[in-house]
């Protein structure tokens, strides 16, 4: 039924792998203005994450912005990507080994806002030692897109069977186009939405949800037979022992 027998892991950019919050909070700072804490920004994720809109900004920011523009602050969003922006702790290690892992199939699908956001991602990973052209697939979409549509065309264009197609996101909708294409979804909460959110408003099983970037590399790790995790999250049956029967 399908011509491949690889796995198909398909990965986020904003918020999962790349630590975005730092970035935005870099760029607000660079116009004057204080982003607020991380736990307020997850609240507020949509509008900062695209940085459209004003209703829900603080009156300080929604002043600013208007002077400021939102054009200038996503030209110096887009100099702190390239330059300053970091990738999550073990995210650089993780995505070296599935690219050079023969039987797996990975690449990344964003909506990044940034000037030609390619150039931007191609950029930020060469400074982790990555080159996005060894990567099987880079697409970027736009904000009025869903992912759901590109996740399915990614999965069709590599032949992948449903059941061995992975994707990983920070976002319920990220979690939506994943079960909308029949494919598992690895979610964290440590991006645009928190682990709260997740669960209680989305309903999103907490077995899917990794807190850290090091849970999320050790699932992946497990799910996809990536060898021997450093810290892994799950139970060590070598190191189980059968109950003591008096």
């Amino acid at each position: 039924m399908y011509k491949s027998d690889k796995k198909l892991l398909i990965l986020d950019a904003d918020g999962t792998t790349i630590d975005a919050f730092s970035a935005i909070e870099a760029a607000f700072a660079h116009h004057g203005l204080a982003l607020g804490d991380e736990a307020s920004f997850q609240k507020r994720h949509k509008l900062l994450k695209y940085m459209g809109g004003l209703k829900e900004f603080p009156s300080i920011i929604r002043k600013n912005l208007r002077k400021n523009s939102r054009a200038q602050l996503i030209d110096t969003l887009t100099g702190i990507y390239r330059q300053e922006a970091r990738l999550y702790d073990g995210i650089p290690e993780l995505m070296r080994e599935l690219i050079a892992a023969p039987d797996i199939t990975v690449g990344i699908v964003t909506r990044n806002v940034t000037i030609e956001p390619l150039e931007t991602l191609r950029q930020l990973f060469l400074r982790h030692d990555i080159d996005i052209a060894e990567l099987d697939f880079l697409v970027h979409i736009p904000l009025k897109d869903k992912k759901t549509a590109q996740f399915r065309a990614t999965r069709e264009q590599f032949g992948v069977n449903p059941a061995r197609g992975y994707i990983c996101g920070d976002e319920h909708k990220d979690f939506e186009a994943a079960i909308g294409t029949g494919m598992h979804p690895f979610m964290v909460s440590y991006g645009f939405e928190d682990h709260d959110r997740l669960t209680t408003k989305f309903e999103i099983p907490h077995e899917l949800i990794s807190r850290t970037s090091a849970e999320l590399c050790c699932r992946i790790r497990h799910a996809l037979d990536l060898g021997v995790l450093v810290q892994d999250p799950y139970q060590d049956s070598s190191r189980l022992t059968a109950p003591s029967i008096q």
